[in-house]
C-alpha cells in the first residue's frame, strides 16, 4: 500500500523519500489531497523480457497478414 505524501512535504523531504524507496517503499504524492504521482521503485526490464516484446512486435505484422511496406506506411502517417 502506498503512502500519501502532500507535494510540498515530498519537496522538502526528497532524500529522504528516495532512500525509503531504495528500499522497497511506495508513495503517492497528493496536491490538495488529490493524488498526482507515484513515487515508486524503478524496475530494471530484463533482457529476455525485452527480446520477448520485440520478437513479439515483429512477428505482429505477419501474424496480422500486414506487409512490411504498410507498416513503414502506418509509422509515417502517425498511426503507428
Amino acid at each position: 500500500m502506498n503512502a500519501n505524501i502532500g507535494a510540498f512535504e515530498a519537496k522538502a523531504q526528497l532524500s529522504r523519500l528516495l532512500r525509503a524507496v531504495e528500499q522497497g517503499e511506495r508513495f503517492t504524492i497528493t496536491v490538495r489531497g488529490r493524488p498526482v504521482a507515484d513515487l515508486v521503485p524503478h524496475r530494471a526490464e530484463s533482457a529476455q523480457g525485452v527480446a520477448a516484446a520485440v520478437a513479439a512486435l515483429q512477428a505482429f505484422p505477419r501474424i496480422r497478414g500486414v506487409a512490411d511496406a504498410e507498416v513503414a506506411d502506418f509509422v509515417r502517417e502517425g498511426r503507428l
